[in-house]
């Protein structure tokens, strides 16, 4: 990261070396930043770029798997749609998450220094990265499931030879359009979006016809509905918050906070409803639809090579947002590498978990538990980075963001410990009211337990961590609002010379 604010005025990287060129947001060339600040006259970015990024992400067969799962907990089709339209409205989150790139100029756990401080923001940043590396396991073994899917229909049994080579031309495939960064990833999924439609509109049409709702005569509990309800949120905006601003960074600091804000959630929202609804009515269909290498069974035999084959693309096209985060969530913690070589790192760990989920199994089952525990942690930390920007009334002090010693942010030897406390309060507060008594490991919060298995860890956590951040700073962080770039407050080291 860059140790004063001349190199970072003029996007020295974080290993060292001389400026990027104007010309370095390029498509299929290997993004030269990471974490640092993007200058305000190198952000090409449009909202609509930003509105299609998400888009291209989320018209993803994992979404019609999530519509699946909901309805195998034992949901009526109208509870489970129900379930998905409340569940997608929370897509708003990534929206309001997406909102400080552009002011900013760097990632999400770039701005997380603000309210955590540059050493305290440490522990947030290891969070986030074990999240991002189980993400972007979830996806290198659904490719690996799908090609044995594929050999299996031919045949073939995938023995563990064949499964290791699965697995190395997954993480092989994955990391090439992370390692070439932003510009790719955007242009890319500009492109698949389309693709991506196209193939929806057709499963729908393969789909509908055989949905017959008076055959199916399910009905779960209220507190059933709210675990549906969990997954969706986690697995939908509330878990795409700590990406936000790792893709909205590159629009120009004049754009309107509202089209960035609709860009996100409209972007992600619309094909995560559409995509999960057809998911819930595949699984009426064939209950297989709980797996990707099973959704072929709701369709048309015809159509098991074409989607499976389709699939494929979808995929990696997902996981490059995680990779890609990943890596520059590894610079938010201090590893000394530039974002390529952040996403080598990381590409080498997710393969190695890969090869532990592979031949462990029991993937759906952990891959529920995991969409259930990482609200635990994501849900206080973004109420705590919207609180902070509401309270500093979105203007940060951008190279104190990156000072090493001194400055705005640095406080308490460069913690925040107003903002760690609430994090862990918040914490403690989601895993009183969570139900994760299917998953490994098994635990059920006391709230949750009084209401008979409802879960409302996402809500409690985000209340709790917002409200004791705000009632520890309400002070304090409009006091730092008010210093001029590059200053400090009282007893604390001078800051770096503002852009």
């Amino acid at each position: 990261m860059a140790s004063d604010a001349a190199s970072a005025a003029v996007g020295t990287t974080v290993g060292g070396g001389s400026a990027p060129s104007e010309d370095a947001y390029q498509a299929f060339k290997v993004e030269s930043r990471g974490i640092e600040l993007i200058p305000d006259d190198q952000r090409p970015m449009r909202p609509s770029d930003l509105f299609w990024l998400w888009a291209g992400a989320i018209w993803n067969v994992e979404f019609l798997v999530y519509g699946a799962l909901i309805v195998s907990f034992g949901l009526s089709f109208t509870q489970a749609v129900i379930a998905i339209l409340v569940g997608n409205v929370f897509y708003v989150l990534l929206g309001m998450a997406s909102i400080q790139g552009p002011e900013a100029g760097t990632t999400a756990f770039g701005v997380s220094r603000a309210p955590f401080g540059i050493n305290g923001n440490r522990v947030p940043s290891l969070f986030n990265w074990i999240t991002q590396v189980g993400f972007e396991v979830e996806g290198l073994v659904l490719v690996v499931l799908v090609v044995e899917a594929m050999l299996s229909h031919e045949g073939v049994s995938a023995g563990t030879g064949i499964k290791i080579g699965l697995i190395l031309f997954a993480v092989a495939v994955q990391f090439i359009a992370p390692f070439l960064g932003h510009a790719t990833i955007t242009k890319l999924l500009r492109y698949l979006s389309f693709v991506f439609i196209v193939v929806f509109a057709i499963m729908a049409a393969l789909v509908i016809p055989h949905v017959h709702l008076g055959t199916y005569h399910k009905s779960a509990t209220w507190e059933i509905w709210t675990t549906a309800v969990v997954l969706l949120v986690s697995a939908g905006g509330l878990g795409w918050t700590e990406n936000g601003n790792d893709y909205s960074r590159y629009l120009p600091r004049q754009t309107s906070k509202a089209k960035t804000l609709w860009a996100a959630t409209l972007g992600a929202a619309i094909p995560s409803i559409l995509l999960e609804l057809l998911g819930a009515a595949a699984y009426i269909v064939s209950p297989k639809a709980t797996a990707v290498t099973g959704l072929p069974a709701s369709f048309a035999s015809w159509f098991f090579w074409p989607f499976l084959i389709l699939a494929l693309p979808q995929i990696f096209a997902i996981n490059s947002l995680d990779l890609y985060s990943s890596g520059v969530t590894l610079q938010a913690l201090g590893v000394p590498v530039k974002r390529w070589g952040a996403v080598i790192i990381d590409t080498i760990v997710a393969g190695a978990v890969t090869a532990l989920v592979i031949f462990k199994g029991n993937f759906y089952t952990d891959l529920s538990g995991f969409l259930d525990y990482i609200v635990v942690w994501l849900a206080p930390w973004f109420a705590i980075v919207f609180v902070d920007y509401l309270l500093r009334r979105g203007r940060y002090d951008r190279q104190a963001l990156f000072a090493e010693r001194g400055g705005t942010y640095w406080r308490n030897g460069g913690v925040n410990w107003k903002a760690i406390v609430s994090l862990f309060l918040g914490m403690a507060a989601a895993m009183m009211w969570i139900d994760a008594a299917f998953y490994v490991p098994s635990y059920t919060g006391p709230l949750s337990n009084a209401t008979n298995g409802a879960d409302f860890s996402w809500v409690i956590g985000m209340l709790v961590g917002g409200i004791a951040y705000w009632l520890l700073s309400f002070r304090s962080v409009p006091a730092e609002a008010t210093l001029p770039l590059g200053g400090s407050l009282p007893g604390v080291g001078a800051g770096q010379a503002a852009s």
